[in-house]
């Protein structure tokens, strides 16, 4: 199998469904001449052309707005954001718009779009650049959210997101871009991973780390600490898709493990992984040997400091000492 960086991955996703539908399109700032803020879209221009590779003006409302539009219309629009924290300028378009119309047309008119682009902090750009979305938006029934954290998880899902009839908001990650993994090779066949589907990424039998995106390596590096130091093992359960959620995942690896710890680079106050302890509480609480514990991102907006933010955020030292207190 092959390796390929994050952003490889997407760019190779995007590039497989421009060839297999023709109504597959890519708008966003600089995504076309350009080659992507963060060069994901690099070399689709030039192979597709302007009719498929649109770059818009800086106006996530007119962009974003088109993009809905031409989706009710049979168009299937990927729309870049450069960073997810402008989401906030379109946002009546993405929840009153994108979120409702096949409910309120009686099923009659889908919403195809993708909204895709960073959504996390830790890359030091202050409280305005650093949102992270995934909670805010999997509130809203009629949304679909969407969180890699791998090379391969990345393809698979834009694949699938893409295809898909429902907005789906899809929430990358600036420091994951450059990681590395393995890839299936096309000409294995249509890699898809269906919305909805967690992945087990490590197992063990001892407590459950349970997260999504970039924490899900931030466990994985956590589980290995916890292994070698202390003798803990760990599942860890990549959730993959926010909305869909995989419940009974969820319930599997806490009724195996009976501790877990969730991990979330959401704020606490009404993040991910509080809907995630609420379900838990609810479905597997005489399963529990212990309290469900939670790292999440410190309560405050992003700090620009370097060593400040990587101390709010959720990392392997902080899940390591969460996971003591009830292992």
């Amino acid at each position: 199998m092959r390796t390929l960086t994050y952003r490889e991955a997407l760019r190779e996703g995007m590039d497989e469904e421009l060839a297999r539908d023709e109504n597959v399109v890519l708008m966003g700032e600089e995504v076309a001449q350009y080659n992507g803020a963060y060069k994901v879209t690099e070399g689709l221009w030039k192979k597709w052309g302007d009719k498929r590779i649109v770059d818009t003006p800086i106006s996530e409302a007119g962009f974003i707005g088109m993009g809905i539009g031409a989706s009710m219309l049979g168009v299937r629009p990927v729309m870049e954001l450069m960073f997810w924290s402008f989401h906030s300028v379109a946002f009546d378009q993405l929840v009153s718009n994108a979120a409702c119309v096949r409910y309120m047309s009686g099923g009659l008119i889908h919403c195809p779009i993708v909204v895709r682009g960073p959504a996390n902090g830790g890359t030091n750009v202050g409280a305005t650049h650093s949102h992270i979305p995934e909670g805010l938006f999997a509130a809203f029934p009629g949304l679909k959210v969407v969180a890699p954290a791998t090379p391969a998880d990345a393809k698979g899902l834009i694949k699938a997101s893409i295809r898909d009839n429902d907005p789906v908001f899809f929430m990358e990650n600036t420091i994951l871009y450059g990681t590395t993994g393995p890839v299936p090779d096309p000409a294995e066949g249509d890699f898809v991973i269906p919305l909805g589907v967690a992945d087990l990424k490590r197992e063990g039998s001892d407590l459950s780390l349970i997260a999504h995106g970039r924490s899900v390596i931030h466990c994985l590096e956590a589980a290995e600490t916890l292994q070698r130091d202390h003798g803990i093992s760990c599942d860890v359960l990549d959730l993959r898709t926010i909305r869909p959620l995989d419940q009974e995942a969820i319930l599997k690896t806490v009724r195996k493990t009976h501790r877990v710890v969730l991990v979330d680079e959401s704020k606490a106050f009404g993040g991910v992984s509080a809907m995630v302890a609420t379900l838990i509480q609810d479905h597997c609480f005489d399963d529990l040997d212990a309290p469900i514990k939670r790292v999440t991102s410190l309560d405050a907006p992003a700090i620009y400091s370097k060593h400040v933010e990587n101390d709010q955020l959720p990392n392997p030292k902080r899940i390591v000492e969460k996971v003591l207190t009830i292992a």
